[in-house]
């Protein structure tokens, strides 16, 4: 058994392929970041993330998949799912080691978890696209707080950019601590210097004059469209998860 050690990034793991093809390697498994306790007589690989690897793997990839397929890959992968990173690499190796496309292949283990996996990201990516409160600031930005179960910011950038490319707006993933930023130009990566005594709380956001104003008729809104004799709460939780309420503005 050899154990790859890789930094945790979706190239780093597709480095690691190139490794266990390199080295011609049976048996392995994945770890993210420093790893210390190291057995008796395992061997352990150090991968070094390598752009032209990666990008060499990735090719290979594209000449077995389809882009929907490679793109699953990477849906899989953001969902920072426990052993998933080693569900991608029994899926590329079986992709590789195969004659015909192995997207429908769901008689292999690796094909239909990584389905299931990637099922539940875009999901949770849809419930965003639903979900995300936009709070106007003080300085004309827009800013949403969010929480998703997976590491879904990624898969976002396009249709917020598309639906809001007029106005400069902030999607922050509290969980994770970074967030996607539209500049009225481009979306990208930001970091927030939020203490943490203070990052959950509504009040640390200097949000403009008018949009309590903008909350409350939104909030009258919800109501007066809400129909009481058809209230439905179990229908409700199912589409609408409590989880999410805290962010909901519908639901201060």
């Amino acid at each position: 058994m050899t154990t790859l050690i890789y930094d945790g990034t979706f190239e780093g793991l597709l480095t690691a392929v190139f490794e266990i093809y390199e080295r011609k390697l049976k048996q392995t498994k994945l770890f993210q970041g420093e790893y210390r306790n190291i057995a008796l007589f395992e061997d352990v690989v150090n991968v070094i993330t390598d752009d032209n690897k990666y990008q060499r793997v990735l090719s290979g990839l594209k000449k077995r998949l389809s882009p929907a397929g490679v793109q699953l890959l990477y849906v899989a992968y953001l969902s920072e799912i426990r052993a998933c990173d080693e569900i991608i690499v029994g899926y590329i190796r079986h992709a590789f080691d195969s004659e015909q496309n192995i997207e429908e292949d769901y008689a292999n283990r690796f094909v239909l978890r990584l389905s299931e996996i990637a099922q539940m990201v875009r999901r949770e990516r849809h419930r965003m696209e639903a979900f995300v409160r936009f709070q106007k600031l003080a300085d004309d930005m827009f800013y949403s707080a969010v929480e998703p179960d997976f590491n879904v910011l990624p898969l976002l950038m396009r249709h917020f950019r598309d639906r809001y490319a007029d106005q400069q707006w902030i999607i922050y993933d509290q969980r994770r601590h970074y967030g996607i930023y539209y500049n009225l130009h481009e979306v990208e990566y930001v970091e927030i210097d939020f203490s943490r005594k203070n990052s959950n709380d509504k009040s640390s956001i200097i949000v403009s004059e008018d949009e309590g104003l903008y909350q409350h008729l939104w909030k009258n809104y919800f109501n007066n469209v809400n129909i009481a004799s058809r209230k439905n709460t179990r229908l409700h939780l199912r589409h609408v998860p409590k989880r999410y309420w805290k962010h909901l503005t519908e639901k201060f």
